[in-house]
């Protein structure tokens, strides 16, 4: 092994250093953007709503007609709610896991849910939670391989459904096609008319480069009649506050029915003076543009900082991805030494996310896949912290081929 490779791994521990980039969260300098809504007055009377009373299950409609410009989809399909996109999605997967459509999926012989790869691991862990079988399908340069996706149903009974997050993937990073999306409808209603597809676009309003064009999701279900099969969220999660901002939902049919079902045992009525001062704030889809713009000024300069780091890294040690949005950095090396990665960082002071996170039950066939998440940490740590990377990468290789 390179000495020199050591002894600058060694001088990194010396710093002792305490930073963790383990999950992607915004930068301070991003939520100072939104500190408006920290002193924005509301008037409680919204016509003859009390918006601190009770009531206005599915939000406001100022919120609802907010969440259609973002989604571009009928505001009679949309419900406004709160936290996160990853809750309206566990209170969906939990309304089919309880009554389904037409059977529950707790009724079902192991029934079974298609997760592209890597992914999200809290999307893995709720799945895990209900005991419900994950699928794998590798992503591809344009979304979902659709050759793997076929065969994954030819050979599988009691596939309900699949989750995946369609732009600017976690972690990876990929905009799915207008195409792929197409044939990952056809392919899958065709396999059963039961299908649920639920899209987690957490980050649809997140480019911080120019990124190609994607038609809304709620635009192509129309085209190809799958309207009432297709349940779309997102939030204000990283537009906003963590947990303080927004989440929508654009359901049909069946689908929307269930998640008012499911609402209306465990909600009591959504927080309508934060609907209301989010309305404020943001009085449509170009409002929020151009704020995410603020956002994207501030996020690409950590990104370039980690590109720089890994640029050193050759192709016969392993890649990474260059993604147009979002938070995360997808690290892919070509032996088996994610594990003793994480290993080296922590032995550094750097806490990146765990080996196999990006994997249902945290099971990584290869070892060779890792998420970054550069924004949370300032220029400085952020650098200190890709040079431990870097270095433990490069030592963790050599370890692999003697």
């Amino acid at each position: 092994m390179d000495n020199e490779i050591v002894t600058k791994f060694n001088d990194l521990k010396n710093k002792k250093l305490d930073i963790d980039i383990t999950r992607g969260k915004p930068h301070a300098s991003q939520l100072d953007l939104s500190n408006e809504l920290l002193t924005m007055d509301v008037n409680p009377l919204s016509g003859s709503i009390d918006l601190r009373n009770y009531g206005e299950p599915l939000g406001i409609e100022d919120a609802r007609r907010l969440g259609s410009d973002l989604l571009s989809a009928p505001y009679e399909n949309i419900i406004t709610g709160e936290q996160s996109s990853l809750l309206l999605t566990y209170q969906m997967i939990l309304a089919h896991y309880l009554f389904g459509n037409n059977i529950a999926w707790k009724d079902l012989e192991n029934p079974k849910v298609i997760c592209p790869v890597p992914g999200f691991d809290r999307h893995f862990r709720m799945l895990e939670d209900f005991g419900i079988e994950m699928l794998t399908v590798p992503i591809i340069e344009d979304g979902v391989d659709l050759d793997s996706l076929k065969l994954l149903l030819e050979s599988n009974e009691n596939v309900m459904g699949l989750l995946c997050v369609p732009r600017h993937s976690n972690p990876s990073g990929e905009v799915y096609s207008d195409n792929n999306l197409k044939e990952i409808f056809n392919i899958c209603k065709n396999y059963s008319d039961n299908f649920l597809f639920v899209f987690d676009n957490a980050y649809l309003v997140h480019d911080f480069l120019p990124t190609k064009n994607q038609k809304p999701i709620s635009v192509i279900a129309q085209e190809e009649d799958v309207v009432d099969m297709v349940v779309e969220v997102t939030s204000f999660s990283k537009v906003t506050f963590g947990g303080g901002g927004l989440s929508f939902m654009a359901a049909g049919g069946k689908n929307l029915s269930l998640i008012k079902r499911i609402r209306a045992s465990m909600v009591i009525c959504p927080d309508k003076i934060n609907q209301k001062r989010h309305t404020q704030f943001f009085k449509n889809a170009d409002d929020i543009k151009k704020h995410m713009e603020k956002h994207a000024d501030l996020i690409r300069p950590q990104f370039e900082i980690a590109y720089k780091a890994l640029d050193i890294l050759t192709n016969d040690i392993g890649t990474y991805s260059k993604p147009t949005g979002g938070y995360f950095i997808t690290f892919i090396s070509i032996q088996p030494i994610a594990s003793r990665i994480v290993e080296l960082c922590k032995e550094a002071g750097v806490l990146i996310t765990p080996a196999g996170a990006t994997f249902p039950y945290g099971i990584d066939p290869n070892d060779n896949v890792l998420r970054l998440a550069p924004t949370f940490v300032d220029h400085n740590e952020l650098k200190e912290a890709m040079d431990v990377f870097v270095t433990a990468i490069q030592i963790a290789h050599a370890e692999a081929i003697g």
